[in-house]
């Protein structure tokens, strides 16, 4: 669910809130002074601050800890609410900042089975001194402002919960607050989570295991091409051959010099892992029926679902990367550009900030700038004088959901031998502002935490066994490379101070979770890619299910379980490819049955192929990309759904007159998805409507599709079956609908809605109307909230292009029937390595976290319009963009 929901929290209160809770005194009061002299203590010299137009602050000191300490004294300025949500958050605490509200109580029962806070309580004990050390300076720096200062003071919001709850003192920032909202972010970039959901609960209408198949194919690499490209890990796997036979000593084939081949891929020790093409779904000798896990499996995807995220359902978690090298640019070197996708809010997730160590050693090693998170310490992605770096969610599959059978506190550990092992067991108290207190049971199997339980559905979450009640009742447990303790924090840190290829290898060895694809360039010329991550290796099985994690697992099968990680050094990666550039954009990484084995559900790469081509477009003319060019490229709105499905559209006879008026639209349409573009209107009307039509009758409600990349390719591969089963109707007794017919009651239907949505006349139609974007605020922003407070802190709804597998990818989810923009570019960067100074950026909000202030939305309008704003790197640079001055004294 989106968090906004938690808004209704508010409902009451509001009501009896008078209008002048928002005079200007009161919005306008926790604003800080952002100029001028101000006492740090704890600092061991003056830090210098520098804003620009935008806000965006650059601070400069001459240790690491004045660094880190200045930095937690900004962000807990600017954005200390949103610091303190997110670690209410992650801690399964949310009902302790917004009282008695069950949405909220619902996501703390299930954060708290997860045990997000207590894996970030493991992890300091993990990582490196000197993280540690950033931490706690970052930490006494958020407490530094928040010493003496009344809740009221601190944010708007406070002044409007502490209408209905007790907000009291606000509790001391620490440490482990910070490395919780990295287990957020890994929630959010999760991997193939709902797409294992999904086969399990399509087999329960469908129950044939081919049909789900279908709905799930496989990655087509012979037409948008994997990351890393196939004669190259051909080249790559008969020479790490020909190295095991021969005694080599370079027993993983890399090879880190500028000659390294183009894309060359490390491969990796991994497991051959099964296509599922031979399963016996509904279970036999040892086997067990999903369709009988249904109400199980949906009520674990409720249950969830009931946590506050930051991706939404379309796109989901999606984003944007390559690099081109010097060859290619007109500046020379390499040129770097991302944008990450993700869900849209307001404030954004991302905060803009410069760090700069007066003097770079060894002992202060920083001088970066990029995209921060409130709440950590460092740059998350961005450039140093060295390097710059890009993030893409790489889609590997490190969740696993496991069947359990669970009698009393015990669970079948082994059902050859009638094993049953005790239940981890522990109690947790979920405190709720205004209410009393709710206990809360967890219970884990040596898989992860029984997830289905979190609602209280214990006693629908699985019939008994076919076997009888001896073998207990069913329960679902999530295994998650997350819940593991990890380096993740190291990481960042490493990336912060990497000087070049190197030591992006190093660093991403500690990025444990989540599982992502680097982008990278180095000033002095080279251009790669590294795929980091805690990979779980999965045994080959011949059982009831697949063992390649596409399906739930029997849990009582210990053949099903993970056999440790992918090594680090095996992970994929490339230096300097021939061709000139390196695109990532969520598609597979390798081609197909390549090691290691990563997952089998990876966006079909609709956007990738596109970037890819209009890089090459660029490179056959012989014309050098700019920073503009690269910019050009994340703004493009070109459709890849219309390219496949307009031409048999138009060979469609529309006999009605009126109806016929919208499929001529597409006649002439050159499938931009632009803002004021009639046809991108009326198609995207169509792809809704074709897809209800095709699909609700044959899938739960849970499952409709949401028109992604996926069901781009399920439809694309079923216009060559005009009799396809899915065209069928099943709602329309004793008649079976073809292709044609599906495909004209698309047509027609779109017609009809947009005369009602928009207008009778097509000339009156734009994509923009329907396609907006609505920033909410998480807490007040939702509809439930009244106009009052809802009008103040959401900013005003924008007009978008773009939409699903397209490079700009503002997402929208056709199952609800809505067009609003759920998800989408969160950031641009562009980085030209040759002049740093020229590099631009953008967020899709603002660096404020305060409705009142001027820059919690200024960016919003150029973002929405593809624009993007200077980014001044050197301290020249940041001399000359400062508008505003402060200095932290200690």
């Amino acid at each position: 669910m989106r968090s906004a929901v938690v808004g209704i929290a508010v409902v009451v209160v509001l009501a009896l809130v008078a209008a002048t809770v928002f005079t200007v005194v009161t919005v306008r009061r926790p604003l800080p002074d952002q100029e001028g002299t101000q006492a740090l203590p704890g600092l061991t010299s003056a830090v210098e601050v520098r804003r620009d137009a935008q806000g965006v602050p650059h601070v400069y000191a001459d240790s690491t800890e004045d660094l880190f300490r200045a930095q937690g004294y900004l962000q807990a300025q600017d954005r200390f609410f949103e610091m303190d949500y997110r670690r209410h958050v992650t801690s399964g605490r949310l009902a302790e900042l917004v009282g008695d509200v069950p949405e909220a109580i619902d996501a703390d029962k299930v954060t708290r089975t997860f045990g997000w806070r207590q894996v970030a309580e493991e992890e300091w004990h993990l990582i490196s001194d000197e993280t540690r050390e950033y931490l706690q300076a970052y930490a006494q720096g958020v407490n530094s402002y928040l010493e003496d200062r009344d809740p009221e003071e601190l944010a708007v919001e406070y002044t409007v919960l502490g209408a209905s709850v007790d907000v009291g003192t606000i509790e001391p920032w620490e440490p482990i607050d910070s490395l919780a909202w990295l287990k957020a972010m890994a929630w959010d970039l999760r991997g193939n989570y709902d797409a294992e959901l999904d086969r399990a609960l399509a087999y329960s209408t469908l129950d044939d295991v081919d049909l789900v198949d279908r709905l799930f194919p496989a990655y087509d690499d012979s037409g948008n091409q994997p990351i890393l490209r196939t004669k190259d890990l051909a080249n790559r796997r008969a020479s790490d051959d020909k190295a095991s036979s021969d005694g080599s000593s370079d027993t993983d084939g890399s090879s880190d010099t500028d000659e390294s081949t183009d894309g060359g891929a490390e491969t990796a020790d991994g497991t051959e892992t099964s296509d599922g093409t031979e399963t016996d779904i509904a279970g036999s000798g040892g086997g067990f029926a999903v369709a009988d896990l249904e109400s199980a499996l949906d009520a674990t995807r409720t249950a969830l679902d009931a946590v506050p995220v930051l991706v939404g359902r379309g796109e989901a978690s999606g984003s944007n990367s390559w690099v081109v090298s010097g060859e290619h640019t007109a500046s020379g070197q390499p040129m770097l550009a991302n944008d990450p996708h993700l869900a849209l809010g307001a404030p954004g997730i991302w905060a803009q900030v410069g760090l700069h160590c007066n003097e770079v050693t060894d002992t202060c090693p920083f001088d970066v700038a990029g995209f921060s998170f409130a709440g950590f310490p460092g740059v998350v992605i961005g450039h140093n004088g060295d390097v710059a770096w890009g993030l893409t969610n790489m889609g590997a599959d490190v969740t696993d959901f496991f069947v359990e059978r669970v009698r009393a506190d015990t669970w079948l550990r082994d059902a050859q031998e009638e094993e049953w092992e005790p239940l981890e067991v522990r109690t947790e108290i979920i405190r709720v502002a205004g209410a009393s207190p709710v206990d809360l049971t967890v219970r884990s199997t040596a898989h992860g935490p029984l997830v289905s339980s979190v609602l209280g559905v214990e006693d629908v979450v699985g019939s008994p066994t076919e076997t009888g009640t001896e073998f207990g009742e069913y329960d679902v447990a999530l295994q998650w490379t997350a819940l593991e303790p990890g380096r993740t924090a190291d990481a960042v840190f490493a990336f912060d101070a990497a000087q070049d290829a190197q030591d992006i290898q190093d660093a991403a060895a500690l990025f444990d979770v989540p599982a992502q694809s680097i982008v990278f360039a180095t000033t002095d010329g080279h251009i790669g890619y590294q795929a980091p991550g805690r990979i779980p290796v999965r045994d080959e099985v011949d059982g009831p299910v697949p063992s390649d994690g596409t399906w739930p697992r029997p849990g009582w099968d210990s053949r099903y379980d993970w056999d440790g990680w992918v090594k680090s050094e095996r992970m994929p990666r490339a230096l300097d490819p021939k061709a000139g550039f390196v695109v990532a954009a969520n598609q597979a990484v390798l081609p197909g049955g390549a090691k290691p084995y990563l997952t089998e559900d990876w966006d079909y790469g609709f956007r990738s192929e596109r970037i890819r081509t209009l890089l090459k477009e660029q490179i056959d003319t012989g014309r050098p990309f700019d920073a503009a060019d690269m910019n050009r490229i994340q703004n493009d709105d070109w459709s890849p759904f219309a390219a496949m499905l307009v031409p048999t559209l138009l060979e469609l006879d529309v006999d009605d007159p009126f109806d016929r008026v919208g499929q001529d639209l597409l006649a002439d349409w050159d499938y931009r998805t632009d803002v004021d573009s009639p046809a991108a209107a009326y198609f995207a009307a169509v792809w809704r409507n074709l897809l209800a039509e095709t699909f609700w009758d044959d899938l739960p409600q849970s499952m409709r599709p949401s028109g992604d990349s996926r069901w781009l390719q399920v439809v694309s591969s079923m216009l060559e079956r005009s009799d396809d089963r899915f065209w069928d109707d099943r709602t329309t007794v004793n008649v079976v609908e073809s292709r044609d017919e599906i495909l004209t009651q698309a047509l027609t239907s779109a017609r009809r809605d947009l005369t009602v949505e928009l207008s009778k006349e097509p000339e009156d139609w734009s994509w923009g109307t329907l396609h907006t974007l609505s920033l909410e605020h998480p807490v007040l922003g939702g509809s439930s909230v009244p106009s009052l407070v809802r009008d103040f802190v959401n900013p005003d709804p924008v007009k978008m292009p773009g939409g699903p597998s397209i490079v700009n990818a503002t997402g929208w989810d056709a199952g609800t029937g809505s067009f609003a923009v759920t998800t989408g570019p969160t950031m641009r960067m562009v980085v030209d390595m040759a002049d740093l100074d020229a590099s631009t950026w953008v967020v899709a909000a603002g660096t404020s976290g305060h409705p009142a202030s001027s820059h919690y939305d200024d960016q919003l309008d150029e973002w929405a319009a593809g624009e993007t704003f200077a980014w001044p790197f050197t301290r020249a640079a940041v001399e000359g963009a400062t508008e505003e001055r402060a200095t932290l004294t200690p």
